[in-house]
């Protein structure tokens, strides 16, 4: 049989490795950890861009140039630019008439003069009356022709974009196409609101009258938003004319379209039009301030450009509930941006996409989470970053001096000893029995051991350790700049204990007002509480529960907060609060600490503030507890709480 290989086109490629946006969810993990939420950190990741060796535009930069590409436009010139140009014909031709009619002493010449010098001052209708006038002179015939030319140009090419050049040289059979692709057009898009158009229909159509569409449109929907959008912007462009200029380019347009028969076919088209895009801002006026006078379909084009940057500006700013790049339009922005910018985007859409599609968030209820794999690699994030401020000597998590003694293999080995019960290392034994040289040869092959060839595996005695880290969600903690380092801290300590220590049953305790457990998989998206109160007596209480559910293992209490407890729990049930703190609150929260010290469990405080009730708060619950207190800043406060654990189960292996 013979086989060909080549490039799979059926569809993404079912080998191609999954997209890694494990850089992303680290940029983003960036922000989360100093305090961001979730929604926050994906934000402002995709208006940064994506660093790395191709660096993509992000929408601050995309919305940067789309700002800059609207000033440019608003100067680039004024909207009379071809009423300005249509009386300076106008007048052209009536001077060359004058000319000619000078020289002539006649009565008639006379009456002709009196007939100029009567003509209205509107161009508009000026322009209506000579358009029965028998013109004298031949050059004033070829100037009102060449202004009648102009108008006709402009004005379709303020419907259809390129008939100006279509038109460039005046044709009777190009105005009878345009008659028929405008005709063929309502007819096309009555069919379709009947529901009777197929795309049959139109491919028939735009094979005949395609070269008059530059924009190549590829079905009836699209074509429609082509002419939608330009035609709108006409209206904007009557809408941003002084009253006087307004009325009298109408009256120019209207007169041309019916000079050319295109009226009634131009009308019928703008109806349909209209009721099919009512959403585009047909009306609305805009301010242009160049001093360059515009043609009529340049000032059209130029005004449907700003209304595409308008939109897309209000887009790429994802400040409106429920914003997503899914709500970008990609055929705006390679108008605006070029082909490039489509490219960035996409690549901005695809972190969104597979950020959910990978496990990494959740949507709920329109509300975005970080699922327990985000928050898994957060914490190693969070870790990673303790671990680096360590000295590489105070990184031994797992030093054990009576390592081999019984438990759980580490890898290594050394020598047996009378009385080992761990399992003998064959490879090791028979390796150092053949380096010996005690290969035995004959009938048979094999290796003859002695007493100091032996070699067992080391095991490490790991004792298991109920671990409570109280951490303060209170306000202070948000205005001193304190809440992102503790939030930090407790996603390093949880992914310490999942990853290096999973035998240990580890509880994480916020506590403001009150207290509660955190579970591991909301700790990122965790935010300080904005009420009053440090309950740490609350804490304390869920604390010791969870350490009499574990009477076997290691208690290890750490607390990180930056006040003294301010708020106790009642009878029943509700929070008290009181500042200065009352004697109850004070006598209640030490009498846990008492239970604490009952329980064999030491309290280490990370005190974060250094007011004078604070330390004297802390000082007598070392002097009952027999913990110890430390007053790290911010920055350092994982470095600390992560140091002193490790320290805490050294000494209780």
């Amino acid at each position: 049989m013979a086989f060909r290989y080549g490039e799979y086109h059926d569809g993404p490629d079912p080998l191609a490795p999954p997209y890694d946006v494990r850089a992303a969810l680290d940029e983003m993990g960036d922000a989360i950890l100093s305090g961001s939420t979730p929604v926050r950190a994906l934000r402002d990741l995709l208006r940064r861009g994506l660093p790395g060796a191709r660096e993509r535009r992000g929408l601050d930069d995309m919305l940067r140039e789309v700002r800059k590409r609207r000033r440019d436009l608003r100067e680039r010139g004024r909207l009379d630019g071809t009423l300005e140009r249509a009386r300076a014909l106008l007048d052209k031709a009536i001077g060359q008439e004058r000319a000619e009619l000078f020289p002539d002493p006649s009565d008639e010449a006379r009456l002709r003069e009196a007939g100029l010098d009567a003509l209205p001052e509107d161009t508009a209708s000026a322009i209506q009356e000579l358009s029965t006038y028998d013109w004298r002179s031949q050059a004033a015939r070829q100037t009102f022709e060449e202004l009648r030319d102009l108008l006709r140009r402009e004005v379709l090419d303020s419907q259809f974009r390129g008939l100006r050049d279509a038109l460039a040289n005046p044709d009777p059979q190009a105005m009878e196409r345009i008659r028929r692709m405008m005709a063929d057009l309502n007819e096309m898009l009555d069919k379709d609101a009947r529901g009777e158009h197929t795309q049959a229909d139109f491919e028939q159509f735009m094979a005949k009258y395609g070269d008059l569409f530059p924009e190549k449109p590829r079905n009836l929907d699209e074509l429609v938003d082509i002419l939608a959008r330009r035609a709108a912007a006409t209206q904007r462009m009557l809408a941003s004319m002084t009253p006087r200029q307004r009325e009298e380019l109408a009256n120019l347009m209207h007169q041309t379209l019916e000079q050319a028969g295109l009226a009634d076919e131009m009308r019928r088209l703008g109806d349909a039009l209209y009721a099919r895009r009512p959403d585009l801002a047909w009306n609305a006026p805009e301010r242009l301030t160049g001093e360059e006078p515009l043609a009529m379909g340049d000032a059209v084009t130029a005004l449907e450009e700003l209304a595409d940057l308008t939109q897309l500006e209000t887009a790429l700013r994802q400040d409106y509930p429920g914003a997503r790049l899914d709500d970008i339009d990609e055929a705006a922005v390679r108008r605006a941006l070029g082909r490039s910018a489509v490219d960035d985007l996409e690549a901005l859409k695809r972190i969104e996409r597979e950020l959910e599609e990978q496990g990494y968030l959740l949507r709920k209820r329109g509300k975005l989470e970080l699922t327990p794999k985000a928050v898994r690699r957060l914490g190693e994030t969070a870790l990673r970053r303790v671990f680096s401020s360590l000295d590489a000597g105070r990184r031994g998590d797992h030093d054990q001096h009576d390592a081999g003694a019984a438990g759980e293999l580490t890898g290594s080995s050394r020598p047996w000893r009378f009385g080992d019960e761990q399992p003998i290392d064959v490879v090791r034994t028979l390796v150092n029995g053949v380096r010996r040289g005690g290969v035995t040869f004959g009938d048979r092959v094999g290796v003859r051991l002695s007493v100091d060839d032996f070699e067992v595996a080391e095991t490490e005695r790991r004792s298991a350790a109920a671990v409570c880290l109280l951490v303060d969600l209170s306000y202070s903690m948000a205005l001193r700049g304190t809440w992102a380092a503790a939030k930090q801290t407790a996603l390093a300590l949880q992914a310490l204990v999942a990853s290096k220590f999973p035998q240990d049953a580890v509880q994480i305790i916020g506590f403001s007002n009150y207290a509660r457990v955190l579970q591991p998989d909301e700790l990122a998206g965790l935010d300080w509480d904005m009420v009053q109160g440090t309950n740490l007596h609350h804490a304390l209480l869920i604390a010791g529960r969870h350490l009499d559910r574990h009477p076997d293992f290691e208690p290890v209490v750490l607390v990180v907060t930056d006040g003294e407890p301010t708020a106790h729990l009642m009878r029943n049930g509700r929070s008290a609060f009181e500042w200065p703190p009352s004697h109850e609150t004070l006598e209640l929260t030490l009498a846990e600490v008492d239970k604490m010290t009952r329980r064999r469990a030491t309290i280490n405080i990370f005190m974060l503030a250094a007011d004078d009730r604070l330390r004297e708060f802390v000082d007598e619950v070392a002097r009952r507890n027999g913990g110890r207190v430390f007053s790290p800043s911010a920055d350092r406060l994982g470095e600390y709480v992560v140091s002193d654990f490790l320290r805490l189960r050294r000494a209780r292996r």
